[in-house]
């Protein structure tokens, strides 16, 4: 089976976790210090603080901006659901925007819209642009529409590690930065987050909230607050370590895979049988999806796929048609969020695959689609 995403743990990668293991400092050590010290300069950002999850990221960004009950949080509806899960467990209320349906990002204008048609009684407190796959949103608008209205920035860059906006790397653009190391990253650490921000005060109650509340000085420990345990082992932040030098080869490595799908994908493209991806210099490629034609059955597909040997499947959801958020679900619905849910297809895609791979999934998803 062709696998939709392998991770890229080297023998020194393994190693390095090996040798944290092996010394028994198995979390807040030294490899989790230095981790995030190698992070702040990569990203160009003050400071980096290191979770166990994407998700305890974002959760931890909205606590320690004080966001929660009575209040409203502008989320993208086409994403993985923690974007929106988080929202709802500090107690605040999602509201859902509808997506580009070429770049599957949130638009500065989509958000403009949202806040201009806003009639609840929460009150607005922030946006939370999620950059699709890798692909980076147009930051500066969000950022001059924040300012504006008084909402804090809170960048969902799980899949965006190393993307690039204006030069700058995305995350560091808000308020506060999250991103996720799950398995399907290009860099991974199993499980695991990022928080970013340049905010001290900030930073300082994210380390807090991530262990039980707590701060060390001169008097020993304080629980100041309630708090998680929401912290990455040692043995983690040493996979991380080892993979983050190559993180610019590998994206490198990405896009030129990207690449290779759009030219060997275009003629089915120009049949209308799918819809490429929009591209994007600083895309860091995590996901490469392309939408089917309206009409066909696109989990047929999937399993067609596997029968051939390739595993694929669908790339992110519509949040406001899951049962979970049905009581959120904007009036009228987010028709391109729900497309993209329906007849989005995520194809076997890393930096460890090259003009093979790419030939192999292309000849038989055309053999697929034009049996259709």
């Amino acid at each position: 089976m062709l696998r939709l995403s392998l991770p890229h743990l080297d023998e020194a990668a393994i190693d390095a976790a090996v040798q944290v293991l092996r010394g028994g400092q198995l979390v807040q050590g030294v490899e989790g210090q230095a981790f995030e010290e190698e992070l702040q300069a990569r990203l160009g950002c003050r400071h980096a603080v290191l979770v166990s999850s994407g998700t305890a990221a974002l959760h931890l960004a909205l606590l320690a901006l004080d966001i929660g009950p009575g209040d409203a949080v502008l989320v993208p509806d086409f994403t993985f659901p923690a974007t929106a899960n988080v929202v709802r467990l500090v107690g605040a209320t999602p509201v859902f925007v509808d997506v580009d349906p070429a770049s599957y990002c949130v638009t500065a204008a989509a958000f403009g819209a949202a806040i201009e048609a806003w009639r609840g009684p929460a009150r607005l407190r922030a946006l939370m642009p999620v950059h699709e796959f890798g692909h980076p949103v147009k930051m500066e608008g969000v950022r001059d529409l924040a300012q504006r209205h008084g909402l804090r920035v809170v960048e969902d860059a799980a899949c965006a590690l190393g993307a690039q906006c204006a030069g700058r790397g995305v995350g560091t653009l808000g308020d506060v930065g999250c991103y996720s190391m799950h398995p399907r990253k290009t860099l991974t650490s199993g499980e695991g987050g990022i928080v970013v921000t340049d905010d001290a005060q900030i930073a300082q109650r994210l380390r807090r909230l991530r262990s039980h509340g707590m701060e060390r000085g001169d008097g020993g420990v304080r629980f100041v607050e309630p708090g998680f345990n929401y912290r990455l082992t040692d043995f983690q932040a040493a996979l991380g370590r080892a993979q983050l030098p190559h993180l610019t080869d590998w994206i490198a490595a990405r896009r030129l895979l990207a690449a290779r799908y759009r030219e060997r994908l275009a003629s089915l493209a120009r049949g209308g049988r799918l819809v490429l991806p929009a591209d994007d210099i600083g895309h860091s490629w995590q996901t490469f999806m392309v939408v089917l034609a309206d009409g066909v059955a696109r989990d047929a597909v999937i399993r067609q796929l596997a029968a051939q040997g390739i595993e694929a499947n669908l790339g992110a959801q519509c949040v406001s048609a899951q049962p979970a958020f049905a009581a959120f679900a904007p009036r009228g619905g987010s028709a391109e969020a729900l497309r993209l849910f329906r007849q989005g297809l995520a194809l076997p895609f890393c930096e460890r695959y090259g003009a093979a791979e790419v030939e192999q999934v292309a000849r038989s998803l055309t053999r697929v689609l034009e049996a259709v």
